[in-house]
């Protein structure tokens, strides 16, 4: 039996040493103090509504529902090596983003059209984030993303005088968002691949009411489309691709 088992261990043993090596690909490129790269992706965005209390308290309240669509994103990397564990990366990218707001059928309204609000969204996304790497296995390393971020919406209407009356639904041109999420460095012959997920969450409310704000400061209590919404703000997940 001894004899069986020293054979078989002895095979083994030799088409073990026949195998190929493992390649460690790009072995020093994350001791570089800055690299750069790219990114493409997708987005999908959503709302968070805070209501007025009456609104809260009405018989038969339902909530405005969000219609999410799916966007893209698009933009640069660059990272600067803290140490070992840490990069603090600047990403800034433009993302599009569509999103349909439908409001309840007790909401009174002259037609059935104006309960269908659609949002098209083109930001100017900057974010800034902490990037808090694991220990690299192989050709393999997960991390964590931490940061802030801040949006310009070239779509947003801001200053537009046409309110919901005429159609025009307006959201804050600049807004503030922090962002987590997670990803995986996969270390290619050439480059490193990284897919990513991530969720971004405004920070503040993004609702320009209905009314002349010069006029209404709060704007018009009695609009059907903002009247009773206190705070409106952003929130998305994005699914990344980075190449550097």
């Amino acid at each position: 039996m001894l004899c069986i088992v020293s054979l078989h261990s002895s095979n083994a043993l030799a088409q073990y040493s026949k195998l190929p090596e493992r390649v460690t690909n790009l072995p020093n490129f994350d001791k570089k103090l800055l690299h750069y790269g790219y990114f493409i992706g997708l987005n999908q965005y959503d709302f968070k509504f805070n209501y007025s209390k009456d609104y809260y308290t009405r018989q038969g309240f339902k909530d405005i529902a969000v219609t999410k669509k799916s966007g893209f994103n698009v933009g640069l990397v660059g990272s600067l090596r803290i140490n070992e564990f840490l990069n603090l990366r600047l990403e800034p990218g433009l993302s599009y983003s569509t999103r349909d707001l439908i409001y309840p059928e007790n909401v009174a309204f002259t037609s059935e059209s104006d309960r269908l609000r659609e949002l098209k969204s083109t930001y100017i996304h900057v974010p800034l984030v902490l990037k808090i790497s694991m220990r690299r296995i192989n050709n393999i390393r997960p991390y964590l993303l931490a940061g802030i971020s801040t949006d310009f919406n070239l779509s947003s209407n801001e200053k537009n005088l046409d309110d919901n009356y005429s159609n025009q639904f307006r959201v804050v041109t600049q807004s503030f968002n922090y962002e987590i999420g997670f990803g995986v460095d996969f270390y290619l012959f050439y480059f490193k691949f990284s897919p990513s997920i991530r969720g971004i969450f405004s920070m503040q409310n993004e609702l320009i009411p209905d009314g002349l704000l010069d006029q209404l400061p709060d704007g018009d209590p009695n609009s059907p489309w903002t009247g009773n919404i206190l705070k409106l703000l952003s929130r998305g997940i994005a699914i990344n691709f980075t190449f550097e």
